[in-house]
């Protein structure tokens, strides 16, 4: 069982990365940028939950790819 510690620790890297996410998909819709550009910022979100959350990429491609996808598609007008 995790100690209260342990419990604070994971919930303010979850809120960081939470607030990294929004960012970084505020700065690609707000900003004039290539695909290529808006691809590489979204990876380097993805990098950094990976740092906070080994092993769990494949929780931030279920919760978090999606919408950087959707994201990505509307903006850049991909089918």
């Amino acid at each position: 069982m995790a100690t209260p510690e342990e419990i604070k620790t994971e919930d303010k890297k979850l809120r960081l990365l939470r607030r990294m996410v929004d960012l970084t998909m505020s700065i690609i819709i707000e900003t004039d940028m290539t695909l290529e550009e808006a691809s590489r910022h979204a990876a380097g979100v993805r990098e950094l939950a990976l740092r906070l959350f080994p092993g769990k990429g494949d929780v931030f491609d279920l919760v978090y790819g999606p919408r950087f996808k959707r994201l990505l598609r509307d903006k850049y007008m991909l089918s």
